[in-house]
């Protein structure tokens, strides 16, 4: 008998890999990931010291993972165990350093008293003795991962250390014990102590730098409660929030944080959500508004039903968004991979062409050592693997702070190239909430029963047109009837029947498509687009044929800094395009509002909700770069077409998935601040991979011509990492224009 089985939907697995030091172990790491079977992705991030692994599920896979990672010289951590390391002492690890210090100090003094005339130079025996623990004991960690690194034929940072201080202290042993020196020979102790030292601080400090850089998901993280006051059979209770249920119901009391996602049950408060939004000031709640988990409860003591708990509700779906952008390769990238695969062998092969060199010249091997060691040391290609992703980290990590929430790396490079930014109208640029300024009905016809019709015929539909209509007849007390054979046309409007009659409630693009005719009423819908309104109409399916009944005119309001933002664009050199499904007179009575020019083509009206994508294909074509901006479902395709997709928060999660950044309140000006934040990161990625080659490609040189000592080039080697993450968390005070 034949089975067919189901394949497994691919799963992904989040790895902390410790031991890490530089590009080429990224590159090292993610070779021994790919080449488990099942893997169809893996991506390494140094600054994280994480890993992301999409996988096919199959048997013991995640423990083949971490064995791939173990064999491969690193060590497999559980992902909170990086979570708590992170939340560490700011001194946390700096022991090593501090013995480093004081054992290397005593070596170094005589050299400054060199420069002064004096002659403070310790017995060999006493540098020997204060240089070999931190060569061997501090250092051991250099050649463990140096060991792994041969063994699998490739070559990082700890081999070029450790190979470089060891020919440092091999020398100064061979030069004390054999070269037959005449009284005090120079040795070169202090050298391979204060490199080893200098590239543990480095280290160190660069730790810290990671600790801050990812400070904005920590914080995120510290947002939920860990219990949650629950009312059950017996009043009210505390219990965890992971026992928390979806419809229960759950008090929160002034100045708590909300534990879940909710809705507002009893009670009145006001609720600071700057945590989602960016928003400092409290948004006011009534009952049955939504709550969100996370925010701050204001003055009043409420009740609320669970809507979503766990990985559901909104803030676990903003931290894995941010940790997703962090976890995430940017394409720039793809060049600090390609140069680390061959850099180690390189500097090698540099190092040993300096030693020969210097040989050929006729200079002692005392000299040819020491500057292949300063090659060995300057090289080490530690800030080449923390140029982008502490950039993308720390812009991220800021941009989720202001309330703009970016998905992926690609997005966050992008959009600083963006030239043209398409906005969708209702809801977008508009308020989102129409309302009927405008019933006419045709002559001799009851204008109640008409209302009565169209709201009866609405009242199923979310559409923000339909509960307009539907506000309109509850305001004046209509009776609204449930509709029968009630049959949506996207993009044009929906047909029914209320009790024996039969209407259709649309477009006038689609009552021209049927062929009905405006009638007396002609006259009239052409002054109301003038005005700027959005027409539909109400036709009654009679035995004569389709007659028209009623104009129904609906008025929207800008947003409350849509023209702002549209300003700052244009001020930015950016074009702006607003696509609208309504009339060209109404579409354009808005643009001129919002400060657009119809005149320039900065208005695409009467677009099919199923077009949007097209339109913005056709905004492509001429090599533009496109950012399209929506809140709706019938925006997701728009958003995906686009080469930035921009969602808000405020809208459905549809659109939100499709986009490649969610601005989490409903404010057109995060739009300019999305894009300045872009502009902001690539700039510090160029910055830093610009100064990551600088170092390696005018240390290199110098080094080998003799320019450069073994310590100075250890200090270089150590300032690039610290400088690549400190310019990197100079991103962490952008704060978007208002």
């Amino acid at each position: 008998m034949n089975t067919t089985s189901t394949p497994l939907s691919p799963a992904s697995l989040d790895l902390g890999i410790g031991g890490m030091t530089c590009a080429s172990c990224v590159s090292r790491v993610e070779k021994a990931l790919k080449k488990v079977p099942g893997v169809t992705e893996a991506t390494v991030n140094l600054a994280t010291e994480s890993a992301r692994v999409s996988y096919q599920p199959s048997e013991q896979i995640e423990a083949r993972l971490r064995r791939a990672v173990r064999d491969a010289g690193y060590e497999p951590r559980a992902a909170d165990a990086l979570e708590q390391a992170q939340d560490a002492s700011p001194w946390a690890g700096f022991a090593p350093v501090a013995l480093g210090l004081a054992l290397s100090l005593p070596l170094v003094i005589p050299m400054i008293g060199d420069l002064i005339g004096r002659h403070w130079m310790l017995p060999a025996w006493i540098q020997f003795l204060l240089a070999t623990p931190v060569q061997f004991i501090l250092g051991a960690r250099f050649y463990v991962a140096g060991w792994h690194a041969l063994k699998a034929r490739t070559g990082n940072m700890d081999l070029l250390v450790a190979i470089g201080t060891t020919a440092g202290w091999a020398l100064s042993v061979w030069l004390w014990l054999f070269a037959g020196h005449e009284g005090m020979p120079h040795l070169y102790f202090e050298a391979s102590a204060v490199v080893v030292t200098l590239v543990l601080l480095g280290k160190w400090l660069e730790a810290r730098a990671k600790r801050q850089t990812t400070a904005a998901i920590r914080a995120l993280h510290a947002l939920r409660p860990e219990t949650a006051h629950l009312i059950g059979l017996d009043g009210e209770v505390d219990v965890p929030v992971a026992e928390v249920l979806v419809g229960d119901r759950i008090v929160v009391r002034p100045g708590e944080r909300f534990p879940v996602d909710g809705l507002l049950l009893e009670g009145h408060t006001q609720v600071d959500e700057s945590m989602l939004t960016g928003e400092p000031l409290p948004v006011p709640k009534d009952v049955g508004e939504r709550l969100t988990g996370g925010s701050i409860n204001g003055e009043g003591r409420i009740v609320m039903q669970v809507a979503a708990v766990g990985s559901e509700t909104v803030l676990a779906r903003i931290i894995r968004l941010v940790e997703d952008a962090q976890a995430a390769k940017a394409p720039i990238q793809r060049l600090v991979d390609q140069v680390s695969a061959v850099f180690v062998p390189v500097v090698l092969l540099i190092a040993l062409a300096t030693l020969a060199g210097w040989l050929l010249a006729g200079h002692s091997v005392e000299h040819a050592v020491i500057h292949a060691v300063a090659v060995l040391v300057i090289a080490c290609p530690c800030a080449l693997g923390l140029a982008t992703p502490a950039a993308i980290m720390a812009g991220t990590g800021v941009a989720a702070k202001h309330g703009i929430l970016i998905k992926d790396a690609q997005a966050l490079e992008i959009a600083h190239r963006v030239d043209t930014v398409a906005f969708d109208k209702t809801g977008t640029l508009t308020v989102g909430q129409p309302r009927l300024t405008a019933f006419e009905v045709a002559p001799g016809v009851d204008e109640a029963r008409l209302l009565a019709a169209a709201a009866s015929l609405q009242s199923g539909s979310e559409h923000p047109l339909a509960r307009a209509v539907v506000q309109a007849a509850q305001t004046r007390g209509i009776t609204i009837e449930a509709p029968d054979n009630v049959r949506a046309v996207p993009g044009r409007g929906s047909e029914g029947e209320v009790g024996v009659q039969s209407y259709l409630v649309g477009s006038l693009r689609w009552m021209e498509e049927l062929r009905v005719g405006l009638g007396p009423l002609a006259a009239r819908a052409a002054g109301l687009q003038q005005q700027g309104a959005t027409v539909s109409a109400l036709v009654e399916r009679t035995t004569d044929g389709l007659t028209l009944r009623a104009l129904l005119a609906f008025g929207d309001e800008p947003k409350p800094g849509a023209k702002e933002a549209l300003a700052a664009l244009r001020a930015r050199g950016i074009r702006t395009v607003m696509i609208s499904g309504d009339n060209r007179g109404a579409a354009e009575a808005m643009a001129r509002r919002l400060g657009l020019r119809p005149e320039e083509g900065e208005v695409l009206a009467e677009v099919l909700p199923g077009d949007k994508a097209a339109r913005v294909t056709e905004l492509k074509r001429d090599g533009h770069v496109v950012a399209m901006v929506g809140d709706g479902v019938n925006d997701a395709p728009a958003l995906a077409a686009a080469d930035v997709g921009l969602a808000m928060g405020n809208g459905t999660d549809v659109a939100m998935h499709a986009a490649g950044i969610t601005l989490m309140r409903g404010d057109p000006l995060l739009v300019a601040g999305a894009l300045s934040v872009s502009d902001r990161t690539v700039a510090k990625i160029r910055q830093n991979l610009f100064w990551a080659f600088v170092y390696n490609v005018a240390g290199i040189p110098l080094a080998a011509l003799g320019y450069l000592s073994p310590v100075i080039a250890g200090a270089a080697m150590a300032l690039s990492s610290v400088s690549v993450m400190s310019n990197a968390l100079l991103l962490r005070r952008w704060r978007p224009t208002r």
